[in-house]
């Protein structure tokens, strides 16, 4: 048999997202903002041996949707999905 009971929890939840690059917050709780929030990209990783972001640095940056492409539009492009080729 399986018994429950209620029981009270805390948990943090996220509250909003602000971009590193044009400092704009978006609300979780706000629906306009819901389908840019998912759209932010997170950029992460750790500087390498002789890295210019420093040997074994931790980098990070939360971008929005609309700064990506402005920074870095004209190097992107769209690629074929690997799991649907041939």
């Amino acid at each position: 048999m399986i018994e429950s009971q209620t029981q009270m929890v805390v948990a943090e939840v996220s509250v909003s997202v602000t971009c590193d690059v044009c400092k704009k917050k978006y609300l979780y709780d706000d629906s306009a903002d819901a389908m840019e929030i998912q759209e932010f990209h997170l950029i992460k990783f750790t500087g390498g041996y002789g890295s210019i972001f420093g040997d074994g640095n931790p980098i990070s940056c939360d971008i929005c949707q609309h700064c990506l492409k402005e920074k870095l539009g004209e190097f992107l492009k769209q690629v074929e999905d690997d799991k649907n080729a041939g």
